[in-house]
Order: C-alpha cells, then sequence, then structure tokens
C-alpha cells in the first residue's frame, strides 16, 4: 500500500494510545466516586403548624338565646365550639365589642366531652376563658350572687387589652348534666368611672338567658326548665308581666356611664 494511504492513527505510539485509555478510565471512576459518597442534600425540619384543639362551627345553629331588648341596636354574636378530640361544646354568646368602649356581655354553656375531667375552680376558669381581654387585678368574691341558675361564684378583674374596662365576672358548674355556665359583664373607664356592673344587673341579664333546643340532652332541658321556674323577672315578678320586662340598669345606663 502506498505510505500516502496509511491512517494517521497507525502513526500514533501505542504508549500514547493506552494513556489516553487510562485517563478516560480515571475521569470516569472519579465521576463514579464523587457521586456515590456526595453528602445527602441538607432538608430543614418544616415547624408543625399549631392547630387549636377547638373548632369553630362555620353556619351554627342556636341553642340558647339572650333576649335583651334594651341592648337590640348592639352587635350580637353567636359561636359553637367542639373539641376535636374530647367532644365537648362550648356555646358562646355575645353582646357588645370585645375590645370597645361601650358595655360588653358574654356567656358561655360548656358542655364538656372527655377533654376534660373536672372544672378548675372559679378564679382559673375565669382567668382562662378571659385570657383575650387580658384579665389583671383578678380577685374573687366570697359571697354568691343569686340567679335563675342558683348561686353564682363571682370574680371579678379589669382588663389589660383593648379599651380600660372593670368586669363581672360568673361560673357555675353542674355535675348532672355535666355543664358550666360562665361569663362577664364589662363597662368601660373611659370616663373615670371605676365602679363594677352592679350584681342585680347582671343577675337581670341571665334572667334572659333561655333554651332554644335540648338536642339530645334531656337534662339540659329539665335544667333550663327548673331555672324558669325560679325567675324573679328582673326583681319584678309577675305572671301577667312579659317575659323579658325592660329593666332601667340593664344595658342603656351602663351605656351612659
Amino acid at each position: 500500500m502506498h505510505p500516502a494511504l496509511h491512517s494517521w492513527r497507525d502513526d500514533l505510539p501505542s504508549a500514547f494510545v493506552r494513556i489516553l485509555a487510562y485517563g478516560g478510565a480515571i475521569a470516569v471512576l472519579s465521576t463514579v466516586t464523587a457521586h456515590l459518597f456526595q453528602s445527602p442534600p441538607v432538608i430543614e425540619a418544616i415547624s408543625p403548624v399549631h392547630r387549636s384543639e377547638w373548632i369553630e362551627i362555620e353556619r351554627p345553629f342556636p341553642a340558647f338565646a339572650l333576649s335583651i331588648p334594651e341592648a337590640a341596636d348592639v352587635p350580637a354574636h353567636y359561636a359553637i365550639r367542639r373539641h376535636g378530640e374530647g367532644g365537648g361544646r362550648k356555646d358562646i354568646l355575645s353582646l357588645g365589642q370585645a375590645d370597645g368602649v361601650a358595655p360588653y356581655l358574654q356567656v358561655e354553656i360548656y358542655r364538656p366531652g372527655v377533654e376534660l375531667p373536672h372544672f378548675a375552680d372559679a378564679r382559673t376558669e375565669i382567668e382562662t376563658g378571659a385570657a383575650g381581654l387580658g384579665p389583671v387585678d383578678v380577685a374573687s368574691d366570697g359571697e354568691p350572687l343569686a340567679s335563675k341558675f342558683g348561686p353564682l361564684s363571682i370574680v371579678t378583674f379589669a382588663t389589660s387589652q383593648g379599651a380600660p374596662r372593670r368586669c363581672l365576672a360568673f361560673v357555675r358548674a353542674y355535675d348532672d348534666p355535666r355543664m358550666q355556665l360562665s361569663g362577664w359583664f364589662c363597662q368601660g373607664t373611659k370616663f373615670g368611672g371605676n365602679e363594677f356592673v352592679e350584681r342585680s344587673t347582671l343577675s337581670c341579664a341571665l334572667d334572659r338567658l333561655t333554651l332554644l333546643a335540648a338536642g339530645s340532652e334531656p337534662k339540659i332541658g329539665l335544667l333550663f326548665a327548673q331555672a324558669e321556674l325560679n325567675r324573679n323577672f328582673c326583681g319584678e315578678r309577675n305572671p301577667l308581666m312579659a317575659p323579658t320586662p325592660k329593666h332601667r340598669a340593664l344595658w342603656g345606663k351602663q351605656a351612659a356611664r
């Protein structure tokens, strides 16, 4: 064959060809080794989202009513909360704004499930329930308040959140049916008023709390039926009077202070 027709590969030294082959093999091995021994990607821990134990029902069907004609133009709110695991239920009725200067009344009917072995003392219950108001100067009043639901334990406190207020709070727990009635009636101190809501005013407000539907709890129905027999119509007990007579100090007087 003519020398000009020889391939250029035939002129490469065999040693150089071997060096190229070794270099290629080393490069492949290095790539594979780096792949095998590289550090795994760092995955940051995801903080769990805190979920409340209580679930608020979107469209609550009221089981109770708080009819106060004197506060007909006051914002009213009804909420039902269910305990996600224990099955307890809280019906919360409120009149007024929680952070305003006008009077504010809240009543809670708590029917616990397995999430609560027993109720706490009155002061602890109020401090926990009214945490959103920032209760300070919390004090228990030793003398119970007479009401249609029986004697109520009374706790007083001032608010540190929202508008300055003084609140008269109440608690009563029942064993059968297992239920707790609690809440507070607050009035502002904007105009220098340092008094709490009068006891008779709170008792009158609770006189208006009635049951609409007991559902599958007949004992709740019996409890409220007995309460109606004890009703004193805001100190004006008379079978001929309207079911909800107006009380001069129930709301208007408080708002005017």
